[in-house]
């Protein structure tokens, strides 16, 4: 447990090369599930909880950790599991994580441990799992499957965001408007993408959405073996960090290697907002960064550069 505690925020080397690292924990059972360290602040046993008043049975309670008040998720419940049955609270571990902006806590049976991957082991969910699963990806580890939790997925049920673009920034943006080339959404997530979508759509934007970054490659080629400029076929592309087959990272630096695809513009936008690092979006030449999930400001930034605004 030592070592997974000094490892979670030691991970800048692994950006731009297709890799990304893996903590391993189990819920109620022996079915083993992951996370990207990159979204983990710290791992912790269990501390103390204090309860909130009208909330749902998932939110356990709520922490004071180092300055902050973080409310604390049973993991388990939110997959539609059993819930951490309160006499093994004490047993059990906190993973401390920084998604869209907000901290909180996720509550887990127990921690394993911290494994260096290639993203192009880690494949997106079986077709056949259904459209309210909570994976975004499974992989393969000792011979055994790891599934690979959707948190946004989780984190829009428990704790909704705001989808909405704000009604001026709309008008705004209907008063300027002229047909613009669509705009290409890159996310394994199915929430994140409609979440993007329903913001792009509600300024006038045409959206094409793609899973991985792997597919999404597939189709710039595709749109310019004509040898046409991708900007004949596209306003900018927005894409994720965290993807199987092909990172966001890696996607970026492809595009920015292809005379014919390089002159497009390219916004990461991703929910790894706390150790997030600027410097990371410049090595591989992304023109844009921005931190999930702010339809206002979503809105506002393609407005601008589409020069709708």
């Amino acid at each position: 447990m030592t070592g997974v505690l000094q490892s979670v925020n030691q991970r800048t080397q692994l950006v731009g090369q297709n890799r990304l690292e893996l903590l391993l924990f189990r819920l109620r059972g022996r079915q083993v599930y992951g996370i990207n360290v990159f979204k983990v602040k710290e791992v912790l046993q269990c501390p103390k909880l204090s309860s909130i008043p009208n909330s749902r049975a998932v939110v356990r309670g709520v922490s004071h950790i180092r300055g902050e008040t973080i409310p604390i998720v049973d993991m388990s419940m939110a997959i539609g599991l059993p819930g951490v049955p309160q006499e093994e609270l004490a047993t059990s571990f906190v993973i401390i994580t920084e998604y869209n902006r907000k901290t909180q806590g996720f509550l887990v049976s127990g921690v394993e441990r911290i494994l260096n991957m290639n993203w192009e082991d880690i494949m997106p969910p079986p077709k056949g799992a259904g459209k309210d699963v909570y994976l975004t990806a499974v992989t393969k580890v000792d011979e055994k499957l790891v599934e690979i939790i959707d948190v946004e997925k989780i984190l829009s049920e428990v704790s909704p965001l705001r989808e909405d673009v704000n009604e001026e920034i709309v008008s705004r943006s209907s008063a300027g408007a002229k047909r613009h080339l669509p705009v290409l959404v890159v996310d394994d997530s199915s929430v994140a993408r409609r979440q993007i979508s329903r913001c792009l759509t509600a300024i006038g934007m045409e959206v094409v959405t793609h899973n991985d970054g792997r597919q999404a490659l597939n189709y710039l080629q595709s749109l310019t073996q004509d040898g046409s400029s991708i900007r004949d076929h596209l306003s900018l592309i927005i894409s994720d960090v965290e993807m199987p087959e092909m990172d966001g990272y890696t996607l970026v630096t492809r595009i920015k290697e292809d005379p014919v695809l390089k002159d497009i513009f390219v916004m990461l936008h991703t929910s790894l907002s706390g150790v997030f690092n600027l410097a990371m979006v410049k090595k591989v030449g992304a023109d844009d960064f921005m931190a999930k999930f702010s339809p206002d400001e979503l809105a506002e930034r393609v407005m601008e550069l589409v020069g709708q605004d």
